[in-house]
């Protein structure tokens, strides 16, 4: 097996150089390049597609990210050793098993595994069955039901696309038309296409966000630093979800003792739970929580690195992440222990306008490098391509301006002088990234 393979030759030769393969085009990808970059494990590194960022730093391959049978011949064809893939519909569509049948190792869960954020049904259903803490909830696949089952229930309420959706197949409701014309705009109208066949109706959670990450092997689980994303495209948490406006770790509202907590109530639950249903875990496993009054609760499962938690997350990380995504694709992560800087990181979106609804591209952006020589401050490209040597818009979210400095607010004030070296009318960022944190 590809596991066992590699996972003895990395242990017996120390000295065992990779090719590595990272999968995606968006700032999560710039990231894990950057880091993996830096390990001395990493012998070549390629990106497929990549983006105008991250060919500095990887071979950049002309295959997207969703072109399954082309990853697979390419890794085949170039003896790739280790491959990383990085969103999540390439998973949720089998990458990892198919490189696994050809015998490469690679990170992140199977299709079965990777139901967790496929299907948020599937989701809800495990957590109902294991007891882990989640809203209450109701899955549905006929709008009326869906619509009965929100007449019955208090508001706000939540409506959620059952499949994938980019970040933005949920609503919050404050009122139960807005339900019914949510249920009405995933279901009737096919907003979010195959994604919305089924509803997921929850009850609206009330408390504070976190993200939560770890790293898993099927059994072993090490957890990273916390992170806190901010989802709405506009500042004070304002105008529709997106995937992610910024991010900052760690999260101050998620201390040892609540770390301690969420391992303890959801984490290791999930991990047996996807084992003994004969689907085991491996990857990284990325827990949107809610904390509330009465402890964190599951608000739902990602099955790859946030974007842009992931960024912030590799600028703090001190340890060599490609050995602990080898030791998480080859069952050792009971021998990894990860250390951080002491400082916070921050990361800053800047977006393209309109987005997340209809935005143009092709718009130029000047300024990147003067940022980028600031100290403290590292720009990951998340849509981006070079044209004629100019640095164009390719995408929604279109630059990460991420910082290290001793606190969250002056990793924030170091991003904002940052942000105001690009020059770029054509795009918006929120100005309060790390709001929560800095007030405190």
């Amino acid at each position: 097996m590809a596991d066992s393979m590699y996972g003895g030759v990395v242990e017996m030769k120390k000295d065992f150089k990779m090719k590595v393969l990272v999968v995606g085009s968006g700032g999560r990808e710039h990231s894990l390049c950057w880091a993996i970059a830096k390990s001395p494990k990493c012998d070549e590194l390629f990106c497929a597609p990549g983006n105008a960022g991250i060919d500095g730093i990887a071979i950049c391959v002309d295959i997207g990210a969703d072109d399954i049978d082309a990853l697979v011949g390419f890794a085949i064809d170039n003896a790739i050793d280790f491959v990383v893939v990085g969103p999540e519909a390439p998973l949720v569509d089998g990458l990892v098993d198919r490189l696994e049948e050809a015998d490469i190792l690679a990170f992140g869960p199977s299709a079965a595994a990777a139901a967790l954020e496929g299907s948020k049904g599937f989701m809800k259903d495990l957590s109902a069955k294991y007891n882990i803490p989640s809203a209450e909830y109701g899955r549905f696949d006929e709008p009326e039901a869906a619509k009965e089952f929100i007449l019955r229930h208090k508001t706000p309420i939540v409506v959620k696309a059952d499949g994938l959706a980019a970040g933005k197949g949920v609503i919050i409701c404050q009122n139960k038309n807005e339900a019914y014309a949510a249920v009405d705009h995933i279901m009737t109208e096919r907003a979010f296409g195959g994604a919305g066949e089924e509803v997921i109706i929850e009850e609206f959670m009330e408390g504070e966000e976190a993200s939560f990450f770890v790293l898993c092997d099927g059994v072993n689980a090490v957890a990273l630093r916390s992170a806190q994303d901010h989802k709405a495209a506009f500042d004070g948490d304002e105008g529709p979800n997106t995937g992610g406006m910024g991010a900052y770790t760690p999260a101050p509202i998620v201390d040892d003792a609540m770390a301690t907590r969420i391992m303890d109530k959801i984490i290791t639950p999930t991990i047996k739970a996807m084992a003994a249903e004969g689907k085991p875990y491996k990857g990284v496993l990325y827990a949107g929580l809610m904390i509330t009054s009465t402890g964190p609760k599951l608000i739902e499962f990602n099955v790859r690195f946030g974007d842009p938690e992931c960024q912030p997350l590799m600028l703090a990380l001190k340890s060599d992440i490609l050995t602990a995504l080898i030791a998480s694709a080859d069952g050792t992560l009971d021998k990894i222990k990860l250390k951080w800087h002491d400082e916070a990181t921050l990361i800053v979106v800047m977006a393209a306008n309109g987005y997340p609804g209809r935005y143009e591209i092709g718009s130029e952006i000047r300024g990147v490098e003067e940022a980028n020589a600031m100290d403290g401050v590292f720009v990951f490209h998340a849509g981006t391509k070079a044209e004629n040597g100019a640095l164009l818009a390719n995408g929604g979210r279109v630059l990460g301006i991420t910082t290290k400095a001793k606190t969250v607010a002056q990793a924030q004030k170091l991003a904002y002088k940052a942000v105001a070296k690009i020059d770029w009318p054509e795009g918006f960022y929120r100005t309060d990234i790390g709001w929560r944190a800095a007030k405190r």
